[in-house]
């Protein structure tokens, strides 16, 4: 199989090649500000990765914004990919994952006080929040390629186990653009890390880095909390009597199907692409393939992100009867002391770049 892949990445080494010089020469014409990169005066956090596939944005944004919601006036934005609607959009109570994207919709309905909107042009939506919000902080979602906003404080994920210093740019490996453009990054996370990882990898990741001096560098993973039940929110606890059919339209279910496989009983999965938006027949597929399972104790398991696409979407009454969940995940700092500093790190950013930072100062 390793030969095979090999193989295949090789024949798409030409396309490797067209592809770098494009991307490079985009990056050094915002680096000479031939390309305009707007700063602004309010704190501006981007949150986002260079390769394709999952390394935890959701959920790492999730853990900012409660960090500063109760102290400071909040705005997450969003692209909102996979929306069916056109430019700038306040979210509100009513809107649907059809209407903001899938991930902005989960962060609406967790945190109801802060205010969520979406833009493809992150330079126009940061103007139209402080038009339209008293705003202290801006979180930028998926952003990291979006240079034509210069956020204050630049967050980059890297899974722990596809390594961007070992990866090549796309369509031969997974990288959107050079390893080397981490060095745009103020915060690293290492995220998916073992829990068991020794000191010793840890400062080989370090060392493959080659970190600056500016720079920060934190390895997490995810907790993952009980299964909660995606129409009536209430919860259950599964264990290894439970029989479980994953149904995942995400880029990497496979942390989801490994901790679910130790957990449970048996596991089957029905995977779809990524930010999937499921059809009548997708869910009577889920239904029989959910019915094929021989037991008395089964359940369907989907994550937070999937489950919102679930409930806004008008098919969803066949599975009205079925026992649905989602598993709902936070992040885990391995090091406390690294918790602590990084909430330190982003708060002390917020105050002293925040308009009313003389208040802070009396």
């Amino acid at each position: 199989m390793a030969k095979h892949t090999q193989k295949y990445r090789l024949l798409l080494f030409p396309l490797t090649l067209v592809y770098t010089p494009i991307i490079w020469i985009r990056n050094k014409m915002f680096d000479f500000k031939i390309l305009k990169s707007t700063s602004f005066d309010i704190p501006v956090i981007s949150i986002g990765n260079i390769s394709v596939g999952g390394t935890g944005k959701t959920p790492h944004s999730e853990y900012v914004i409660n960090l500063l919601k109760d102290e400071f006036n909040v705005a997450l934005l969003s692209r909102g990919y996979g929306r069916k609607t056109k430019g700038f959009l306040i979210a509100d109570e009513k809107s649907t994952a059809f209407d903001i994207g899938d991930e902005p919709r989960q962060i609406k309905q967790k945190f109801k006080n802060i205010t969520v909107a979406v833009d493809g042009n992150r330079v126009r939506g940061i103007n139209k929040l402080m038009e339209n919000v008293d705003l202290n902080v801006a979180i930028l979602d998926d952003a990291y390629q979006h240079r034509y906003v210069n956020p204050g404080m630049n967050i980059l994920l890297i899974d722990y186990n596809n390594p961007i210093t070992d990866d090549y740019i796309l369509p031969m490996g997974n990288l959107r653009e050079p390893a080397s453009e981490k060095d745009r990054a103020h915060i690293i996370f290492i995220t998916k890390t073992p829990s068991e990882i020794k000191p010793i990898r840890r400062r080989i990741i370090e060392k493959d880095l080659n970190l600056y001096p500016y720079q920060s560098l934190y390895f997490t993973n995810f907790n993952y909390g009980n299964p909660i039940n995606i129409f009536n929110k209430e919860e259950i606890e599964i264990n290894n009597s439970t029989d479980v059919l994953i149904v995942t339209a995400i880029a990497n279910s496979k942390p989801l199907v490994k901790y679910l496989s130790k957990k449970t009983n048996s596991v089957n999965e029905l995977k779809f692409r990524d930010h999937h938006i499921w059809t009548k027949p997708d869910f009577e597929k889920i239904k029989t393939e959910f019915e094929k399972i021989q037991s008395n104790n089964k359940v369907i398991i989907t994550t937070e992100k999937d489950s919102v696409r679930f409930i806004d979407n008008n098919n969803i009454d066949i599975l009205q009867n079925t026992p649905i969940y989602y598993i709902p995940i936070t992040v885990n700092f391995l090091d406390l002391e690294q918790e602590k500093q990084f909430k330190k790190q982003v708060v002390n950013y917020v105050k002293k770049n925040k308009r009313s930072y003389r208040l802070y100062q009396k």
